[in-house]
């Protein structure tokens, strides 16, 4: 069998090391989302001595391997070519190569075409491991100031309003942080769209993680959406973090704050989503909930 790995070296602080061979089989390997000194030794070693990096943009990723003097040939591996190039990688690791997989920037397979190679070479019984290290996902989430012990990623919300409302109702009842990747064009629509499905739930946008213009703002989706809604559009990567819904100060004979909650929620969701949204939010009986959204959907029939 071929050497598994190329067995070449890397720099990092001014030092020189040989990387050591690792073993065939596929290596996922976390990147830095932004600053370059946020990766591990065993990542640099890995993609040093790995057969080839697949990368998601050669371009990007050529300015990280650059940096460590790594000279390990890479290979294009993306979403508009994947179907081509799978069965060509997955041979290579049947040839006994030991393959590194990066994305643009930080984990692998997080909003990324490398979930189904992942699958494939699982399914075709290669070795995988994860080299775990940066996440913007995990990043923002630690300095939002949201709660942390139960979070939701939902990635990319479609970009026309409609559906990304639609969306929004239906991840309003998750009980935990919510966290979004958003575009800069996008993310004064987005969180306004927020504010009026979610209500005014207390959230955060983190830009530019780990870079030198890093930004957290904090604050209210009302706030947040007036801020961004009066300003020049923002650069850079964006992650929009909402926090989970809070019980309404709802008293349980208090049906006029009852009705109000369940008015909002019907204009968007069916009768079953909205009365399960309200009971969440107010700790009120589900049954009771259920039986006055479906007044309330009477009346207004009638």
């Amino acid at each position: 069998m071929t050497n598994p790995s190329g067995g070449s070296s890397f720099t990092a602080f001014g030092i020189k090391a040989e990387a050591q061979s690792i073993a065939p089989g596929l290596h996922v390997v976390a990147t830095p989302i932004g600053n370059l000194g946020d990766i591990t030794f065993r990542a640099l070693g890995t993609l040093a001595a790995a057969k080839a990096v697949l990368a998601e943009d050669t371009r990007v990723s050529r300015r990280l391997l650059a940096h460590y003097g790594i000279t390990t040939p890479m290979i294009a591996y993306h979403e508009h070519n994947a179907a081509e190039m799978r069965p060509k990688i997955l041979a290579r690791l049947a040839a006994g190569e030991a393959l590194a997989l990066i994305s643009d920037a930080g984990t692998p397979l997080v909003s990324d075409p490398g979930y189904k190679l992942v699958e494939a070479a699982i399914e075709e019984g290669f070795h995988v491991t994860s080299l775990p290290g940066p996440s913007a996902v995990l990043a923002a989430l630690v300095v939002s100031g949201l709660p942390t012990d139960r979070f939701f990623f939902e990635g990319f919300l479609p970009p026309k309003s409609s559906a990304r409302q639609e969306r929004l109702s239906a991840l309003a009842a998750i009980p935990g942080t919510l966290v979004f990747f958003e575009s800069p064009r996008r993310v004064a629509a987005m969180l306004a769209d927020a504010a009026a499905i979610l209500g005014n739930r207390s959230a955060a946008v983190a830009r530019e993680l780990t870079k030198f213009y890093e930004t957290v703002r904090r604050g209210t989706l009302n706030s947040l959406s007036d801020a961004y809604g009066s300003e020049d559009t923002p650069k850079g990567e964006i992650v929009v973090l909402i926090g989970p819904p809070v019980a309404a100060p709802v008293d349980a004979d208090d049906d006029i704050n009852l009705d109000r909650l369940l008015t909002r929620h019907l204009g968007t969701l069916s009768i079953k989503d909205a009365a399960s949204v309200v009971a969440e939010e107010t700790g009120l009986p589900r049954r009771r909930v259920y039986a006055r959204a479906i007044a309330l959907s009477r009346i207004e029939d009638g």
